[in-house]
């Protein structure tokens, strides 16, 4: 599809920035002279909706054939509806694998995502509530044994982010929501699912390059991100002797509904420009790592913490 026609009858001839290319079930798709340009924009709700986005997240490469990898598996994936949880939902089912996507309120965006995966033939279930409060935690893990008998893999991806000039505007409330959200739910729900691990089994946290090289105006969430990292590796030691793997990903700028959701809107365009290779990425570039990582090809792989960030970051 050319972009005049793109735009003629997918956009109502709005520019969409870089867009060339959309599929028919109104999905973007790669192209081959495809560069990500973003409008300003801005959203008043944490996590974020994907669907307000424009342009919208690649979530897929439709080169991407699976191969069975995780096939059979059952996989737990926090913030699965959206951004870089759908890309690695629509991957895991692409390789097989019964997926159960964990989100807040974004329900439109999680329907979709589960459309899109029983479009591909795949199993998805969906639960909505709040990862801080351990009784939904306690939900997510009766309803995945109920419904599918295991759990093989656990991605804790869901996180929230909040643009702070300085550490006297971050509120106790903020540090604390921030905190409860990005590192306390992540222990919680993987100390529930842990009781019904098997060797062979996959824990993966998703951190952040903020982590390594510090952004002035995220203070909380870094805190948060690092308290991540010491998780990963501190529980990857833990459990190495039970052939439970605990691997980390650390995300570079990526083109996710976190981002307008928590900057100012003029610093939208500019996204991951500063980057050796001059762009925010788009999810489908860092879903096969989580692949690999959930995937008995990564079965001597723990205690890592895996950097897809354009070259901004060298760790």
């Amino acid at each position: 599809m050319d972009f005049k026609h793109y735009v003629s009858k997918n956009n109502n001839g709005v520019d969409d920035y870089g867009l060339k290319c959309m599929n028919e079930d109104g999905y973007a798709q790669i192209c081959k002279k495809f560069k990500v340009e973003f409008p300003p924009q801005s959203q008043d709700v944490q996590p974020g909706m994907e669907y307000l986005m424009r342009p919208r997240p690649i979530f897929d490469n439709p080169k991407y054939k699976g191969s069975n990898k995780l096939k059979d598996k059952v996989a737990i994936i926090t913030g699965g509806d959206s951004g870089i949880g759908r890309a690695v939902s629509v991957y895991f089912a692409k390789e097989g694998a019964k997926v159960v996507i964990i989100y807040y309120n974004e329900h439109k965006d999680a329907n979709d995502t589960r459309e899109y995966i029983e479009r591909l033939g795949g199993k998805c279930m969906l639960l909505s509530g709040d990862i801080k409060d351990t009784n939904f935690c306690d939900k997510i893990v009766h309803e995945t044994m109920s419904r599918f008998g295991k759990i093989d893999i656990l991605v804790n991806n869901a996180g929230v982010q909040y643009q702070q000039k300085s550490l006297l505007d971050i509120s106790d409330d903020q540090f604390e929501y921030t905190m409860k959200t990005n590192i306390f739910a992540m222990f919680y729900l993987t100390k529930r699912v842990l009781r019904h691990m098997l060797p062979g089994s996959s824990i993966i946290n998703v951190t952040s390059i903020t982590t390594f090289i510090g952004e002035p105006e995220l203070i909380d969430y870094v805190t948060s991100k690092g308290a991540i990292v010491g998780f990963t590796r501190s529980l990857a030691t833990n459990l190495a002797d039970k052939n439970i793997r605990v691997n980390a990903v650390s995300p570079g700028v990526f083109w996710t509904p976190l981002q307008p959701a928590c900057w100012d809107s003029q610093k939208i365009p500019t996204l991951g420009s500063d980057a050796p290779m001059g762009r925010a990425a788009q999810p489908y570039e860092i879903a096969p790592i989580f692949v690999y990582l959930a995937s008995d090809d990564a079965s001597y792989t723990t205690g890592q913490v895996m950097h897809v960030n354009g070259g901004q970051y060298k760790g």
